[in-house]
């Protein structure tokens, strides 16, 4: 799933640290979101960085999110182990800017990809999916 998915949600709950391997959005319809990297050994891939005031994301509507990386599956085969691949998530409120950046390292040719996902339905989600269903 790609971030811009969270754009106009207004986020009430996160679990964002430097050096954790996971982050958590909670949002004000009840839909949750997960960002993390599913590790393997001969690899890390962490938070490395926050720039900005995590409160700037609370109670009020995203207006931007997106992520740029320089990760691919071919950088994996060119020069595994090399300085790293990074991954940043950038989101603003009209509250702030908030800049999330993942690092991954890795001795090998494993994934260093950042996943995205919902992880809970918002209850108009659940709603619509039970009337398809």
């Amino acid at each position: 799933m790609d971030i811009s998915y969270m754009l106009g949600k207004t986020i009430v709950r996160t679990n964002l640290n430097v050096g954790d391997t996971e982050g958590l959005f909670v949002c004000s319809d009840g839909s949750e979101y997960m960002m993390y990297h599913d590790q393997n050994c001969c690899e890390k891939v962490y938070i490395e960085d926050i720039t900005g005031d995590v409160d700037d994301l609370i109670g009020s509507p995203l207006l931007m999110a997106e992520e740029v990386s320089n990760y691919s599956h071919e950088d994996d085969e060119k020069d595994p182990g090399g300085e790293g691949d990074w991954t940043f998530y950038k989101l603003a409120t009209t509250k702030g800017y908030l800049t999330i950046r993942w690092l991954g390292r890795t001795n090998s040719c494993y994934s260093l990809e950042v996943k995205f996902e919902q992880t809970k339905l918002s209850e108009a989600e659940k709603v619509a999916k039970d009337i398809i269903e």
